[in-house]
């Protein structure tokens, strides 16, 4: 039954996206969820949700550090330190003190 109704769901999906008004609806709804994108306060909106899981992973890398010590082996070490350093484009550092000993 699932794999019927699986089949008939792509059909019709096919079917909408395949016609002429479907196709039309189709740009009509990627233009929107385009404007939608484009919007500042989503653009702002999203940002801010960036800006506080850079916050969050920085002090969840801090809790775990203080926590582990020097558990951690030499290549986890050396891996963090990479994920780190990938934040770095063209020798600026972006506002990010991830994996710093100032607490």
């Amino acid at each position: 039954m699932r794999y019927k109704l699986t089949f008939v769901v792509g059909l019709a999906l096919g079917y909408v996206i395949g016609t002429r008004a479907g196709r039309e609806r189709y740009e009509q709804m990627k233009k929107s969820a385009k404007d939608f994108a484009q919007n500042p306060a989503v653009r702002n909106a999203a940002e801010s949700a960036a800006q506080s899981g850079r916050q969050v992973a920085g002090k969840a890398m801090h809790a775990v550090g203080d926590t582990v010590g020097d558990r951690l082996p030499s290549s986890v070490t050396d891996r963090v330190h990479a994920l780190r350093d990938r934040g770095r484009s063209n020798g600026r550092v972006e506002d990010d003190d991830w994996g710093t000993s100032n607490t």
